[in-house]
């Protein structure tokens, strides 16, 4: 009882951080983008944007709903309500990726030092999973939990990267790994790590490779340079991926819905839009450099594009078509990641440290 109640508050102080910040037309920004998809529709910029981040590579809307930033080059994880207030900080090294599953435990893609018997330090890429149910949510009193490498992985995998993960709604997550290395048939550098939950009270256990993704395809379904994954908060395992530009035998598919069938003779993952729909998500080269992402609850899919030229959060509907895409250098300088939250988008821009909102024009003064 005591815990449900605590849940239940936790839940209910954002909301009420939120609601205090009452929309004002005023603090609508001028907006200049370059295009935008939909018609005379625009997305329009909210004043003020929020600072304060260096080199930031992620950001999540968790399930509170509080909004977490890997402050990269700041070696800390961010919390923020979503009046913007910051409302604490966990120092870890180098955060690039992070979710949240249903126990609203954080896990993040990071880095981590060991120091060897000659007294040198060495750099690993890591996973942690940081339990914020056990510190009241009070974030910088969270002890991360090294989950990822084990030490059989820093001999077998030395030189990989975690570069992505997210949580579903059993929470068993994914967790990207990336490297040089993918001459094994059952264990390549390149792969996508699955832990499942024991059962409803214990804590999730590393489980295998998913299965039947090939480490270096260069079409779809593939785990070839993975940099983002999302998971569409519903009861199935579906989640969107974006890719790497300039990985060997890169793929001109650089975001990716995979979606998991199963059937009496077999399972697995396809793709969720086929590559022969027409649609625009699935046309061949239409991002350059994407390394975000994010699901609307309508199933609308958001995908951040920082290459050079670009520079702009693409809009699709759950079909693939092309709804309100919007950005370009004026806009946005790389960005790294999207989220949103009640009609409201927010774009972490990675070269100007900011967060930056959008809302839809036709939402103005609902």
């Amino acid at each position: 009882m005591i815990k449900k109640f605590l849940i239940s508050a936790i839940l209910i102080i954002p909301i009420l951080f939120g609601c205090s910040e009452k929309f004002d037309i005023n603090q609508l920004g001028d907006y200049h983008g370059a295009g935008n998809a939909g018609g005379d529709t625009l997305y329009v910029h909210v004043n003020p944007d929020w600072g304060g981040f260096n080199n930031p590579q992620a950001i999540l809307l968790g399930k509170e709903p509080f909004i977490y930033v890997c402050d990269t080059d700041n070696d800390k994880i961010v919390m923020l309500n979503t009046a913007g207030t910051v409302l604490g900080y966990l120092s870890i090294k180098k955060p690039i990726a992070i979710a949240q599953d249903y126990r609203l435990n954080l896990i993040v893609c990071a880095e981590y030092d060991i120091t060897d018997n000659n007294n040198i330090t060495h750099t690993y890429s890591a996973v942690y999973k940081i339990d914020l149910f056990a510190v009241n949510h009070i974030i910088g009193n969270a002890i991360p939990k090294l989950i990822l490498p084990r030490t059989e992985d820093i001999s077998s995998h030395p030189l990989c990267k975690y570069t992505a993960v997210t949580a579903f709604y059993d929470n068993s997550y994914y967790v990207a790994r990336t490297g040089t290395n993918n001459t094994s048939n059952s264990d390549p550098d390149n792969s996508i790590i699955q832990f499942v939950p024991v059962d409803q009270y214990h804590d999730t256990t590393l489980s295998n490779r998913v299965p039947n993704i090939d480490p270096l395809r260069s079409g779809m379904i593939t785990a070839n340079g993975i940099n983002c994954m999302t998971s569409f908060n519903k009861k199935n395992i579906d989640f969107i991926a974006t890719f790497n530009k300039g990985v060997v035998n890169e793929t001109v598919f650089k975001a990716q819905w995979f979606h998991f069938f199963s059937t009496i003779s077999s399972s697995g993952y396809q793709s969720g839009i086929s590559q022969f729909s027409g649609v625009a998500f699935v046309k061949p080269d239409r991002f350059g450099a994407p390394t975000g992402s994010c699901i609307d609850p309508s199933g609308n899919i958001y995908i951040a594009d920082g290459d050079p030229g670009k520079d702009s959060v693409f809009k699709f509907s759950p079909y693939g078509d092309e709804l309100q895409s919007f950005g370009g250098p004026t806009v946005f300088s790389k960005p790294a990641g999207v989220a949103f939250f009640d009609r409201t988008l927010y774009v972490l821009d990675s070269q100007k440290n900011i967060i930056r909102r959008f809302i839809l024009s036709t939402d103005l003064g609902q």
